[in-house]
């Protein structure tokens, strides 16, 4: 047997079925083509059905693997259940979880990085002025968002004794950023949870691991990097091109030779772990 054979067999990927929560986004639509290429079957869930089919459609056209896709809230646990019937009846029991639904708001961001501590400060530019709604819309979106949908796919997987779940972190887990508190601390939540599921089911076949990528342009962060007037990076962008090694951001394309080492046989024996795709922001102590 050569070595492509062996690679191929050793993947066991081809008719694994896979749902990507999130899935029309930039990201996840990247991830479920990388699975696709690899033959399996994809469902992109998305609470945008319209965005959600029309990325099926372009999988299918680009790789002649099938692809479906199905409109559901993270957070809403009944159509979870809908979604999860019609992926049923479409192509059987679930394989493979990503949970990519998430992002980040400037109703959970506060105005300044850091306080002053002068007694004329605007305390509403500050901590003190998030609000409660907007903390808990992001906070809600990124950890429930990947509890729930686990709650509902992962039983096919514990039945069925195998099966893989991929949680999408973010470096922000491990280094909180300045001004997203409820995103920062959503992601660390993210990566307890992977560990802690990891080992509740470390006895029933199914693995759990996390992707941590480090800075992507994405809809939900674009505001606080790019300045909509020039173009141009902001001061908050240039902070992170000078905190990351490679000095440029990731793109979608480059997480997903982490995502198919993770959900292939290659990682058999890896579980509760948080694998950084950073470009070196984790390594670098800015000096």
């Amino acid at each position: 047997m050569d070595f492509n054979t062996l690679y191929m067999n050793e993947l066991n990927l081809k008719d694994k079925v896979a749902v990507i929560t999130g899935g029309a986004g930039i990201i996840c639509s990247t991830l479920a083509r990388s699975l696709a290429a690899h033959g399996v079957k994809t469902v992109i869930l998305d609470v945008n059905k319209d965005a959600a089919t029309e990325v099926a459609k372009q999988i299918e056209n680009e790789f002649n693997t099938p692809s479906i896709g199905v409109s559901a809230s993270v957070l809403d646990k009944v159509s979870l259940e809908a979604a999860k019937k019609i992926i049923h009846e479409k192509f059987g029991p679930i394989d493979i979880l990503v949970n990519g639904a998430g992002g980040n708001s400037p109703a959970a961001t506060t105005k300044v990085e850091k306080m002053e501590g002068t007694e004329d400060e605007n305390l509403e530019e500050t901590f003190f002025g998030l609000q409660i709604e907007g903390f808990d819309k992001v906070f809600d979106l990124n950890f429930k968002g990947t509890l729930i949908p686990t709650m509902v796919f992962a039983t096919d997987l514990v039945k069925k004794k195998s099966g893989v779940i991929i949680n999408i972190s973010s470096m922000n887990s491990y280094r909180p950023l300045t001004k997203i508190a409820a995103y920062s601390a959503a992601k660390a939540a993210v990566n307890n949870f992977t560990q802690w599921l990891a080992v509740h089911f470390s006895k029933t076949g199914v693995r759990v691991n996390a992707i941590a990528p480090g800075f992507l342009l994405t809809n939900q962060n674009r505001f606080l990097l790019i300045d909509d007037k020039t173009g141009d990076l902001t001061p908050r962008g240039k902070k992170i091109i000078n905190g990351t090694p490679m000095e440029r951001y990731c793109v979608p394309e480059e997480l997903t030779g982490t995502l198919i080492y993770l959900v292939s046989d290659l990682s058999k024996f890896v579980t509760g772990v948080v694998i950084p795709v950073d470009g070196g922001f984790s390594a670098y102590s800015g000096v």
